[in-house]
């Protein structure tokens, strides 16, 4: 008769060693998890905690983060598709960006009004950014390797081509009249440009009027104490679809393998430069129509300032969102402008409450707006480390 076997128990040691294996396996897989998304926690830590501190009414935090939602999320976008073309951060998204703006100062110009007013703007931004994009595809297609620092260069050039422009040569070389946004000698623009005549042209879309009475905004609707601008995230949504798309197509692929390794895709046969070319082109059109969105939500122009900050901001926000200068989704992207901008909402609050000094609050935003690039670009320079010393122990 055969010898019985006896059921292994839970508490022998080779069950025990089972256990203890799966145990390590779910601790490294949470390890894994936490690490990949350690930016974004980190910021959302920060967050939860400046709530708590400035004692934050919840729906005035909603409210101004649907308003910030709608008038950055496009912008943050705009950066996504250099990224998979392996342009890295597009610090050149400022040129876009001035490119909106000349556009609004033409149509500002001509008195164009609504949201008519807005959509001959975008029009307008298109080949001026197209042209511009084109240049700047031209030098960073010179600079393989050092795209984002070339790129915050020629923002800074191009700055000063945009202000000899509209404040030397307006009026003088490039003839142009208007008393109400030139300056009193006729020569240049002023400092600050009222931009009613499109202000919250997507935020109200189309008003039905009666009796000189807005009676329905369709661009906005209010639910609770909330309001969401409709339109304007369905603008986004849209851009968010249109990227999600152009990444299966054949361009998309191309971009993609460009950005994976530009030597292998050469040998592929796919044409490096101009495929960082079209990248290039695209971003800096999205860029401008961003900027236009977000003046015509903000209802003035700061006609030598507005654009300067436009990348700092925007990396920022993408980069809290847990991108990386080589990788970077569309979640990245909203994720990324909810938490960046409660800090920028909440920490000024924050400061004050705790410190009880007026200006703390402002000093709190600058270092906001400079600091956390570098933190997030630290904390992704770690976990680079991290990985590289696990490929390097074969793990």
């Amino acid at each position: 008769m055969p010898e019985k076997v006896p059921a292994q128990s839970a508490n022998t040691p080779n069950a025990q060693t089972q256990a203890h294996a799966h145990a390590h396996v779910n601790t490294k897989k949470i390890g894994a998890v936490l690490g990949k998304n350690s930016v974004p926690i980190f910021f959302l830590l920060l967050s939860i905690g400046g709530i708590i501190a400035a004692g934050l009414d919840i729906n005035y935090l909603i409210n101004e983060l649907l308003g910030r939602l709608g008038r950055n999320s496009f912008l943050v976008l705009s950066l996504l598709i250099p990224i998979i073309a392996g342009l890295g951060l597009n610090f050149g998204i400022v040129v876009g960006a001035m490119a909106g703006q000349a556009a609004l100062i033409i149509t500002t110009h001509y008195g164009w009004t609504g949201l008519g007013g807005f959509g001959l703007a975008a029009l307008i931004s298109v080949p001026i950014a197209m042209v511009l994009g084109w240049l700047t595809a031209l030098v960073l297609n010179k600079a393989k390797g050092r795209e984002m620092v070339t790129g915050m260069i020629l923002g800074f050039f191009a700055n000063g081509v945009y202000q000899l422009v509209f404040l030397v040569l307006l009026g003088w070389v490039i003839p142009m009249k208007n008393p109400a946004i030139m300056l009193p000698s006729g020569i240049g623009l002023k400092n600050t440009i009222d931009l009613f005549d499109i202000s919250y042209a997507l935020d109200r879309g189309l008003d039905f009027i009666w009796d000189g009475f807005i009676m329905t905004e369709v661009g906005s609707i209010p639910i609770g104490p909330w309001r969401i601008p409709i339109l304007t995230l369905v603008v986004t949504a849209l851009l968010a679809w249109a990227i999600s798309f152009l990444i299966r197509t054949r361009l998309g692929q191309q971009m993609r393998a460009v950005g994976q390794d530009m030597h292998i895709a050469e040998v592929a046969g796919i044409n490096v430069n101009r495929t960082r070319t079209v990248a290039l082109v695209i971003s800096t059109v999205l860029a401008a129509w961003g900027q236009l969105i977000f003046l015509q939500n903000i209802g003035t122009m700061n006609t030598y300032n507005s654009h300067e900050q436009v990348g700092t901001f925007a990396i920022a926000a993408l980069l809290v969102g847990g991108a990386t200068t080589r990788k970077a989704t569309i979640w990245n992207a909203i994720v990324g402008v909810l938490l960046f901008h409660t800090l920028f909402i909440v920490s000024p609050l924050a400061g004050q409450k705790l410190l009880g000094i007026p200006q703390v609050g402002e000093y709190f935003r600058v270092f906001l707006a400079y600091g956390v690039i570098a933190v997030a670009l630290a904390l992704h320079a770690w976990q680079a480390k991290v990985k590289s010393n696990k490929e390097l122990r074969g793990e």
